[in-house]
């Protein structure tokens, strides 16, 4: 089985990405599942349920959030009806939606989760470490492929994460600092990781925003609306090569696909 991991979706550049991307991926049998991670679809923060369905009619089977996961009012309601977005599985008990969701595919269900880390993140987060293997220990046998996005700021938590589920997972892929890196390796133990995917949208910014308005924050300290950039539009993320039988990953690759020049 072929699995797209499609990095954090940044406003309308990066749903068009997808659009262009996702469907002709599956025709052609590049992917059988696309996974991509939404939570700066609306304007760089959170997403609505009119905007995640735009994502699902763009070939997304399954939607993985982060740290913008509250920023629109309708969120919480939205993430209780719909069964295949998934939202930090070690936020507090209590909040609404899924951090682990079973998605149905032509050999079987594939789990998703999702960890949020908590160096320089969430202080609400519980650990993701001991809350994913409590995750494991109780879902033991129910799943053999598993996917696991650690939407991270610091790479160490999202190395150390790698670790802590090799062999035990399908893969680990890192969001959330929209910077794609270049370390994709599938372990000995069967378990594919990579530390950001990167960013799909537009790429001639500051991680998506424009860059006067960043610069103009930097160099000043003051308030600045974060405008979402429009130029080089690119989609970028992994395609996983997994043999569902067993659960292990055969192969990563790094995605980059330019979608537009840059303006």
């Amino acid at each position: 089985m072929k699995i797209l991991l499609v990095g954090d979706i940044v406003g309308g550049p990066g749903r068009m990405a997808l659009a262009r991307v996702g469907p002709r991926e599956k025709a052609e049998g590049g992917a059988d599942v696309v996974v991509a991670n939404a939570v700066y679809r609306a304007a760089g923060r959170g997403i609505t349920s009119a905007l995640a369905e735009e994502l699902f009619a763009g070939g997304a089977d399954a939607l993985t959030m982060g740290d913008h996961v509250w920023d629109q009012k309708e969120a919480a309601t939205y993430f209780n009806k719909e069964p295949r977005i998934v939202r930090a599985l070690n936020l507090p008990p209590g909040c609404p939606g899924k951090g682990a969701i079973a998605i149905q595919t032509k050999e079987g269900p594939l789990a998703v989760v999702q960890l949020m880390g908590r160096t320089f993140m969430n202080a609400m987060a519980d650990c993701p470490f001991r809350t994913m293997d409590e995750w494991l220990k109780k879902n033991a046998g129910q799943y053999k492929t598993i996917l696991v996005d650690m939407h991270a700021e610091a790479t160490s938590e999202k190395v150390a994460m790698g670790k802590f589920l090799d062999g035990r997972v399908t893969a680990v892929f890192g969001t959330h600092t929209h910077i794609q890196t270049a370390d994709e390796a599938v372990t000995a133990k069967g378990t594919a990781y990579i530390t950001d995917l990167g960013m799909t949208g537009p790429c001639d910014s500051v991680i998506g925003r424009t860059t006067d308005a960043i610069l103009t924050r930097f160099l000043t300290g003051m308030p600045t609306k974060f405008e979402i950039a429009s130029g080089d539009v690119r989609l970028h993320g992994a395609l996983l090569s997994v043999d569902f039988a067993t659960g292990k990953a055969l192969k990563i690759k790094r995605v980059e696909e330019i979608l537009s020049k840059p303006s």
